[in-house]
């Protein structure tokens, strides 16, 4: 009788405690601003989808996700740039093998007050702008005259260098060999570029495409002078006539399985896809070709 009573007590306890949740599988998923938000929204579908896994997201950067990869303590983590030769020889030394998923692509949008009359611009000068040494300060010397920017200062708004949107810039626009001039304004999140931008007259700032709003402006960029200036845009990402487009990736620890492949499979699914592209992103798979 004793018996019987306490494994009754213990189904109560099983119900009470909503039964499923004790066996439910945790997935933990960190990194990338740019991939943050879609990443939340592909995490709650996929509960509906099935609840038996739950998928923890934060964000913190490519950097930040990557630590936590060669750690150990996450089992995805997004980027927005490719890990660096030093972070995969870490990783193996941690016993990581890291394995990389391309889960979509992004066009890296460069932002101005929606008020700033420029049309576009160059790789090479939006290098003058950022790089080191670039001599371009000034509004007036790109021939613009910004309203409500009465320093004529142009003010750069950039991200920390733990963001694989921050590296990704620096490889993509002001080259390998050279660095970002000091002084610009470093955010944390992809978020909070595009807001300092709307709120600046005098900025510019770079961030991923789905931070778009109405409130601010996008600028076509030219390969170089003389070049086809062309919008940020899902469609440009994907036929690579926007200059500066680039894959966004999950790493896991080397090739998934169980209930990590099963999320990832679904991720790289129509189903899955079609969240990425209403975030604002280009997919990959079948609804990307």
């Amino acid at each position: 009788m004793r018996i019987r009573v306490l494994v009754l007590s213990v189904s109560l306890l099983l119900v009470a405690c909503g039964g499923r949740d004790v066996s439910r599988t945790m997935n933990q998923n960190k990194g990338s601003d740019t991939l943050v938000n879609v990443a939340q929204s592909w995490a709650e579908h996929y509960r509906d989808k099935n609840p038996d896994v739950v998928v923890a997201v934060s964000g913190g950067g490519s950097g930040t996700g990557i630590s936590a990869l060669i750690n150990g303590t996450v089992d995805i983590a997004n980027a927005s740039r490719e890990m660096k030769p030093r972070e995969i020889e870490l990783a193996r030394k941690n016993g990581v093998e890291p394995v990389l998923h391309v889960v979509g692509y992004d066009a890296l949008a460069v932002y101005v007050h929606k008020d700033n009359p420029v049309e576009s611009m160059t790789l090479a000068g939006l290098a003058e702008i950022y790089g080191e040494g670039g001599t371009t300060t000034r509004w007036s010397q790109l021939g613009l005259e910004v309203p409500g920017c009465g320093s004529d200062e142009i003010v750069r708004v950039s991200r920390q260098n733990s963001s694989g949107t921050f590296a990704y810039f620096r490889s993509a626009v002001l080259g390998r060999n050279r660095d970002y001039k000091m002084g610009s304004n470093d955010m944390h999140g992809s978020k909070d570029v595009v807001d300092l931008v709307e709120h600046t007259p005098c900025a510019i700032g770079y961030s991923g495409l789905a931070y778009a709003t109405p409130a601010v402006k996008m600028v076509p960029l030219r390969r170089e002078e003389g070049a086809e200036a062309v919008l940020p845009s899902v469609s440009t990402a994907l036929d690579g006539s926007y200059p500066i487009a680039r894959p966004l990736l999950m790493y896991t620890r080397g090739q998934p399985e169980g209930a990590v492949k099963a999320y990832l499979d679904w991720i790289l699914s129509d189903e899955g896809q079609a969240i990425i592209a209403e975030k604002g992103y280009a997919p990959v798979g079948t609804l990307g070709r």
